[in-house]
């Protein structure tokens, strides 16, 4: 699988620079959360051919900031594969709690986030085109080895999922919030 040789080096301020002019564009007023975790598609958009956000290989970058932490992780913001009908997260603004991927596997899936959404629903395209219906539990749960292992899924790289989801479930729980804001950015 494609991970870049090392995790995204931005600096704290472009990133809560960068978040905060997606908030807006999102068209939240006032200030960014203190706690949010924020992803760039793109981010490595000249380290794999073709240049570009591409799918199939780690190359965007995601982010936890709060006042207590700044960890940046490796990223896949797109499906894995084009597929008919296959779903892209909406660059936007959403809510994101605590929950299980895979649910409808045999022991009820493995630790991920997932939409905190009515019917866990989120703006998404299809084939590149808005449609009218959602895209349904778009989570963000650890990806694989020989793959990104997104059907419209956010993914972090097995090696960094375990850190990332430890940081992000111990930052909910020192500010005390049942979701986080997931802000993903234009590519």
């Amino acid at each position: 699988m494609t991970v870049p040789n090392s995790r995204p080096q931005q600096k704290r301020a472009d990133t809560e620079k960068a978040a905060l002019a997606a908030w807006k564009r999102a068209g939240n007023a006032g200030p960014l959360p203190e706690f949010y975790v924020y992803a760039k598609p793109g981010y490595y958009s000249n380290t794999f051919a073709p240049a570009g956000n591409n799918r199939g290989v780690y190359d965007d970058a995601i982010f936890v900031v709060s006042p207590n932490t700044y960890s940046t992780f490796n990223s896949n913001t797109d499906p894995s594969i084009f597929r008919k009908k296959i779903a892209t997260l909406k660059p936007g603004v959403n809510k994101y709690k605590r929950g299980n991927h895979g649910i409808s596997r045999p022991g009820g899936g493995y630790p991920a986030f997932r939409p905190a959404t009515k019917n866990e629903e989120l703006p998404v395209t299809r084939d590149g085109v808005d449609v009218p219906w959602p895209g349904i539990a778009i989570n963000i749960h650890r990806g694989g080895v020989n793959t990104t292992s997104s059907e419209g899924c956010q993914t972090i790289p097995p090696a960094q999922w375990d850190a990332f989801y430890a940081l992000v479930d111990s930052e909910m729980k020192r500010a005390g919030v049942k979701e986080f804001h997931y802000i993903l950015d234009e590519a």
